[in-house]
């Protein structure tokens, strides 16, 4: 289920890094302002305060369990993904003992994994203005999975398997082929998704 992410009271944050100084400044406004720097984004609050309508999915719940001298701990392993519909989009990973905390640091995980994506209008004949799928074919690996998203025409909407399209929908793309092998890792599979729409930035589409 898609819920629309927590707002975070930013007012009495002070930041660590040189970009959280930048941003709360208002030197740095975007998110692509950010990637050019080549500089990680290692405070959530970045996030908080360049997006103001991120929405989140959780991917997986998992029940870990460790045995130690006091007997067996179980923790909560929850898979995030974030996004604006808008060309940004991340991926996160939580642990806690309660499921609430983990999800709230598996959101804080995405903040900080979150990319954007340059899209196009996924056909090489067409020049409309609209951004609605890959530039060109892509794919990406996240251990044995391997996920492969190809240009698609506007209507066809978003084709492949369940977590795939829950990352791409996040994404704002809308319409794609996707093809992915392997693995069924639910991580991998949204990794090696995110990972494919980051190449798309590699690739410069002739005019």
């Amino acid at each position: 289920m898609v819920e629309k992410v927590r707002s975070v009271n930013i007012d009495n944050w002070e930041p660590k890094t040189v970009i959280g100084k930048k941003v709360k400044e208002g030197e740095i406004t975007t998110l692509e302002e950010i990637r050019k720097s080549g500089k990680p984004i290692l405070e959530s609050e970045i996030i908080d305060t360049i997006f103001q309508d991120l929405e989140s999915e959780t991917l997986e719940v998992k029940i870990t369990q460790r045995v130690t001298d006091s007997g067996k701990r179980i923790k909560f392993r929850v898979v995030k993904i974030i996004g604006d519909r808008k060309g940004h989009v991340g991926i996160g990973v939580g642990k806690s003992d309660e499921i609430k905390p983990a999800m709230d640091y598996a959101v804080k995980n995405a903040k900080k994994n979150m990319i954007s994506i340059t899209l196009g209008c996924g056909s090489w004949e067409c020049r409309c203005p609209n951004k609605h799928s890959a530039t060109i074919k892509t794919h990406a690996r996240e251990g044995s999975t391997v996920v492969t998203l190809r240009p698609a025409p506007r209507g066809l909407g978003l084709a492949g398997n369940d977590v795939v399209r829950k990352v791409l929908l996040l994404a704002g793309v809308k319409d794609i082929w996707s093809n992915c092998v392997g693995g069924k890792n639910v991580y991998n599979m949204a990794s090696a998704t995110t990972k494919a729409l980051n190449n798309l930035n590699t690739f410069k589409r002739a005019e």
